[in-house]
């Protein structure tokens, strides 16, 4: 796909004061040796916890995924596993593997208003990537898990928490993630959704094919550095 291949829906950016972004995976490329990483800590970590081999772990990460949000909500739940321990854990990775994006830090930086950060991970991992990316001086703000209450995206009122927390009009307001499913609730409640799709879809195993239903997505990019540079 084109980078900026637009929905009809919600075309007047310049309505806009607010512009949340999500961070892995959509601050950075899917496929840089990031998230990965976190995927085989997650892994270990479930293993060692429940006493379990780790394909077995591995099952048991991707199903708490899908059915919870996170798989760390499914721990919780299901284990009463301590999220702090937990993320402590799986964020104690080598975050030199970033690299800066010079024109993607100009994009956020010529939008005109509030920028945000709003992830189902931690704080320090959100200070930790937002350095290395050179982006630390572009966000106004971090809305991460802990500020959730531990309840991640997609849950509905985890959205309202985070708009109420930073006190913003939603309808003023624009939200950027590679998880189209992310973005339902955001435009549940108003917001103008881009959906920062992996430009190498074919080899990043989240990928949603094109035709599963991502109405709600008012804006869809494979190059979010380009489709800024265009629309700002």
């Amino acid at each position: 796909m084109a980078h900026g291949a637009d929905s009809p829906a919600h075309s007047s950016l310049d309505q806009l004061n607010v512009w949340v972004f999500d961070l892995d995976n959509t601050l950075y490329p899917a496929t840089a040796s990031l998230f990965p990483q976190i995927d085989v800590r997650m892994k270990r970590f479930i293993a060692t916890s429940l006493g379990i081999p780790e394909d077995e772990a591995f099952l048991l990460q991707k199903r708490y995924y899908h059915e919870y949000g996170t798989t760390l909500r499914g721990l919780m739940l299901r284990h009463a596993i301590e999220p702090e321990s937990f993320l402590a854990y799986v964020h104690a990775i080598d975050h030199s593997v970033l690299t800066p994006d010079p024109a993607l830090r100009a994009g956020i930086e010529r939008l005109p208003g509030r920028k945000l950060v709003f992830t189902n991970g931690s704080e320090r991992h959100a200070v930790d990537v937002l350095r290395h990316l050179d982006l630390t001086e572009t966000f106004e703000g971090i809305f991460d898990i802990r500020a959730a209450g531990y309840v991640p995206k997609p849950n509905l009122e985890t959205y309202w928490r985070m708009v109420r927390q930073f006190g913003f009009d939603p309808e003023r307001a624009a939200m950027f993630e590679d998880s189209p499913k992310n973005l339902v609730p955001a435009a549940d409640i108003g917001m103008t959704t881009v959906w920062v799709r992996p430009a190498a879809a074919d080899t990043v195993p989240w990928f949603v094919p094109l035709d599963e239903d991502v109405s709600h997505c008012h804006h869809v990019t494979d190059d979010l550095s380009a489709w800024l540079a265009r629309v700002v």
